[in-house]
């Protein structure tokens, strides 16, 4: 008898183990889904006629127009590849100055020893409370003064002087756990803060500078307040800024094109992050270890 129930056991939860796992995985799928299906409409409502984009919620459309891709390429006055250029240039800047910026005050604040270290890096960590719309209208002035409004100056040179308090933290984070022992037999060997810091810090980091570099690339393309703020020219607009210009408050917009050069514009930061996702995993768990 208990020989019975011991061979009959095994079965029994096999079957419970396997159907748990089945709610599980239905369960991730159908939020996968419920996630997923604004950029599905999306897509959808990029090749659908205008008379059907809000008549309904099927993602089906009952013809497919891919005049709305050529529409928003050139429909504005000026071409939206011209917007797609500002954009590069001014995200691939922004971020090479927040990963060497921060990356330079992160290492002196983990690495170097000068009055008023504690201090200074508390102060630092104060400004992650800190609105950006509190300090907006004195950097506009600055900018003003100084005639770089409507340029893409005050979107990038920022970047090189280490205002990101989030990416200075994560990666003071990341230099405390490497070993001191490396600098001391640098020291020895004659190598100064500089070549401690290009020949010894940046290369073991890799990971933390990849986990910035992805989320620069992100946060600067997809900023809309930034560029409509600072760049009044068309012809300096980012892509997020001639998105905005598809919409017209006073007469008919072409939600078409508009949903057609949207779905473009997720195509650099779906193709950056696919391509550095696994340092920016290991820079993300790595830094959570550190102490």
């Amino acid at each position: 008898m208990t020989d019975a129930t011991v061979t009959a056991a095994p079965p029994s939860r096999g079957r419970r183990s396997y159907t748990r796992s089945l709610l599980i995985h239905g369960a991730l799928i159908a939020a996968s889904f419920a996630m997923l299906y604004p950029i599905l409409w999306m897509v959808s409502g990029s090749v659908r006629p205008q008379d059907e984009l809000f008549g309904t919620t099927s993602l089906i459309p009952s013809s497919v127009d891919f005049g709305s891709y050529l529409r928003g390429w050139m429909g504005l006055q000026v071409s939206f590849g011209q917007f797609f250029w500002n954009s590069l240039v001014i995200s691939v800047l922004a971020t090479i100055g927040n990963v060497l910026g921060c990356s330079l005050a992160a290492f002196a604040f983990a690495r170097l020893r000068f009055g008023g270290r504690n201090f200074w890096f508390a102060l630092m960590l104060g400004t992650l409370m800190l609105p950006y719309h509190v300090v907006l209208i004195p950097q506009y002035i600055l900018f003003l003064e100084l005639g770089w409004v409507n340029t893409p100056l005050p979107l990038i040179v920022p970047k090189y002087l280490a205002t990101d308090a989030f990416f200075i933290f994560l990666m003071v984070q990341f230099f405390r756990g490497i070993p001191r022992e490396l600098d001391e037999a640098a020291v020895m060997d004659g190598c100064g803060p500089f070549r401690i810091y290009f020949r010894i810090m940046l290369p073991l980091s890799l990971p933390v500078l990849a986990t910035a570099a992805i989320f620069s690339f992100i946060w600067t393309w997809d900023d809309f307040f930034g560029p409509l703020i600072y760049l009044n020219d068309i012809n300096t607009y980012t892509v997020q800024l001639g998105l905005r210009s598809f919409v017209d408050s006073t007469g008919t917009s072409d939600w078409s094109a508009l949903f057609a050069m949207s779905n473009l514009s997720l195509v650099p930061v779906f193709l950056f992050f696919l391509f550095f996702q696994r340092l920016l995993i290991e820079g993300i768990a790595t830094t959570g270890m550190k102490r």
